[in-house]
């Protein structure tokens, strides 16, 4: 059985700038854990502010794997000025534009784990393309537009490794959530329709499925 995160790194979870309930970290990191047996690097898409990366963090440093974390660090679609999960104290100060990346290296500093994380900072699309390792996990959550979404699982999934997982959030099958988990909802389908991946667990919005099938070209 999978033990949980220690009580630093779930402090330090719970401390950090994000958005992801409790119950959807704890089975995040269950989902880490169980990955890093594989001996292979976990991947996100999505760090924002590094709420989520703190616990793939812990699950790589306990399974010593390295977690890997991507995002351009410029704020998805939802998180710009004006819409609701805008947040002023993310925004560069200078350039007048949102910088996530001092505040997420903060809170890996603060956790005790920069040293078990590789930021890769840029576009998912361009960083996947340049990508050709296998991985234990890739977790999918970045943008909420079919365009980013879809664009992340066709760059990524291919690459998780056989009986790997691959973890999607804000999975909302209700259509009244187009604009929040809609996306992440298709992209979930299409990872099942694909017969490469069965789906093993959901908790909250966050779905964990393996990979049991050969991978096939997305692109």
């Amino acid at each position: 059985m999978v033990k949980g995160p220690e009580a630093a790194v779930l402090a330090a979870f719970e401390a950090a700038k994000g958005f992801m309930p409790l119950d959807e970290g704890l089975a995040l990191y269950a989902a880490a854990a169980e990955a890093g047996r594989l001996g292979l690097p976990l991947l996100e898409i999505g760090t924002y502010c590094g709420r989520s990366t703190v616990l793939l963090a812990g699950a790589a440093r306990a399974a010593g794997v390295t977690a890997l974390t991507v995002d351009h660090h410029r704020g998805s679609e939802e998180q710009q000025p004006g819409w609701e999960y805008h947040d002023p104290e993310t925004v560069d100060p200078e350039l007048g534009v949102m910088d996530t990346l001092p505040t997420f290296r903060r809170t890996l500093n603060r956790a005790g784990l920069e040293e078990h994380v590789v930021a890769l900072v840029g576009r998912s699309p361009q960083i996947a393309a340049l990508w050709a390792h296998p991985l234990g996990l890739v977790f999918i959550d970045g943008g909420h537009t079919d365009e980013h979404a879809s664009a992340d699982y066709e760059g990524w999934a291919p690459h998780v490794a056989e009986g790997g997982l691959l973890v999607i959030h804000d999975v909302f099958p209700d259509p009244v959530d187009e604009f929040t988990g809609q996306a992440p909802y298709r992209v979930h389908q299409r990872a099942l329709a694909s017969g490469e991946f069965t789906e093993v667990s959901a908790t909250g919005s966050l779905r964990v499925l393996r990979r049991t099938g050969a991978a096939a070209a997305h692109r």
